[in-house]
Protein backbone atom coordinates (compact mmCIF):
# COMPACT_ATOMS: atom_id res chain seq x y z
CA UNK A 1 0.00 0.00 0.00
CA UNK A 2 1.66 2.97 -1.21
CA UNK A 3 0.92 6.20 1.73
CA UNK A 4 0.72 10.24 1.26
CA UNK A 5 2.55 11.92 3.79
CA UNK A 6 1.27 14.96 5.20
CA UNK A 7 2.33 17.92 7.96
CA UNK A 8 -0.02 20.07 9.34
CA UNK A 9 0.81 22.45 12.30
CA UNK A 10 -2.76 23.97 13.98
CA UNK A 11 -2.91 27.68 15.10
CA UNK A 12 -2.26 26.13 18.45
CA UNK A 13 0.73 25.35 17.48
CA UNK A 14 0.18 21.59 17.25
CA UNK A 15 2.19 19.44 14.73
CA UNK A 16 1.20 16.12 13.43
CA UNK A 17 2.87 14.09 10.80
CA UNK A 18 0.04 11.77 9.04
CA UNK A 19 0.99 8.87 6.54
CA UNK A 20 -2.60 9.18 5.24
CA UNK A 21 -2.81 5.16 3.03
CA UNK A 22 -3.63 6.03 -0.49
CA UNK A 23 -6.71 4.10 -2.06
CA UNK A 24 -5.59 1.36 -4.38
CA UNK A 25 -7.45 3.30 -7.13
CA UNK A 26 -5.61 6.40 -6.57
CA UNK A 27 -4.46 8.21 -10.32
CA UNK A 28 -2.35 10.78 -8.66
CA UNK A 29 -0.95 11.34 -5.06
CA UNK A 30 0.48 14.64 -5.78
CA UNK A 31 -2.35 16.20 -7.09
CA UNK A 32 -4.29 14.31 -3.84
CA UNK A 33 -2.05 16.43 -1.99
CA UNK A 34 -2.59 19.31 -3.58
CA UNK A 35 -6.16 19.40 -3.08
CA UNK A 36 -6.13 19.02 0.58
CA UNK A 37 -3.23 21.39 0.80
CA UNK A 38 -5.78 23.80 -1.02
CA UNK A 39 -8.86 22.55 0.99
CA UNK A 40 -7.01 23.31 4.63
CA UNK A 41 -5.55 26.61 3.41
CA UNK A 42 -9.00 27.80 1.86
CA UNK A 43 -10.69 26.96 5.32
CA UNK A 44 -7.99 28.65 7.48
CA UNK A 45 -8.32 31.66 5.25
CA UNK A 46 -11.83 31.37 5.71
CA UNK A 47 -11.94 31.17 9.56
CA UNK A 48 -9.78 34.04 10.11
CA UNK A 49 -12.14 36.59 8.07
CA UNK A 50 -15.31 35.45 9.74
CA UNK A 51 -14.16 34.70 13.19
CA UNK A 52 -14.86 32.20 15.76
CA UNK A 53 -16.51 28.82 14.36
CA UNK A 54 -17.12 26.26 16.44
CA UNK A 55 -15.21 22.80 15.31
CA UNK A 56 -18.60 21.03 14.96
CA UNK A 57 -20.10 23.07 12.46
CA UNK A 58 -16.87 23.27 10.66
CA UNK A 59 -16.91 19.05 10.31
CA UNK A 60 -20.63 19.35 9.87
CA UNK A 61 -19.96 22.04 6.43
CA UNK A 62 -16.89 19.45 5.23
CA UNK A 63 -19.13 16.27 5.33
CA UNK A 64 -21.86 18.07 3.61
CA UNK A 65 -19.28 18.97 0.82
CA UNK A 66 -18.18 15.49 0.85
CA UNK A 67 -21.71 14.13 0.55
CA UNK A 68 -22.36 16.30 -2.37
CA UNK A 69 -19.08 15.96 -3.87
CA UNK A 70 -19.90 11.74 -3.48
CA UNK A 71 -23.67 12.42 -4.70
CA UNK A 72 -21.96 14.01 -7.91
CA UNK A 73 -20.39 10.98 -9.26
CA UNK A 74 -22.33 8.38 -11.88
CA UNK A 75 -22.26 5.66 -9.54
CA UNK A 76 -24.88 3.80 -7.89
CA UNK A 77 -25.59 4.71 -4.26
CA UNK A 78 -24.32 1.90 -2.46
CA UNK A 79 -21.19 1.83 -3.82
CA UNK A 80 -20.26 5.23 -3.16
CA UNK A 81 -21.76 5.01 0.26
CA UNK A 82 -19.15 2.25 0.62
CA UNK A 83 -15.87 3.83 -0.96
CA UNK A 84 -16.63 7.35 1.01
CA UNK A 85 -16.87 5.25 4.09
CA UNK A 86 -13.88 3.44 3.72
CA UNK A 87 -12.14 6.88 2.63
CA UNK A 88 -13.62 8.64 5.55
CA UNK A 89 -12.30 5.53 8.12
CA UNK A 90 -8.85 5.29 6.59
CA UNK A 91 -8.44 9.04 6.59
CA UNK A 92 -9.58 9.51 10.73
CA UNK A 93 -7.47 6.19 11.09
CA UNK A 94 -4.29 7.88 10.18
CA UNK A 95 -5.03 10.65 11.63
CA UNK A 96 -5.59 9.23 15.24
CA UNK A 97 -2.37 7.07 14.54
CA UNK A 98 0.05 10.34 13.68
CA UNK A 99 1.22 11.71 17.45
CA UNK A 100 0.70 15.46 18.33
CA UNK A 101 3.71 17.15 18.63
CA UNK A 102 2.71 20.19 21.09
CA UNK A 103 5.24 23.10 21.87
CA UNK A 104 6.14 22.89 25.35
CA UNK A 105 3.65 24.93 27.62
CA UNK A 106 5.03 28.42 30.28
CA UNK A 107 8.15 30.54 30.04
CA UNK A 108 11.11 28.33 29.49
Amino acid sequence: MDYLPYKVTTDTGDTFDIEFPLNAHTEDSVRVHQLLTTMMNALASDLKILGETSNGDILQAVSMALAIRARMVHAPEPTMRGIVGDLTNSALQACYDAERQSEPAGHG
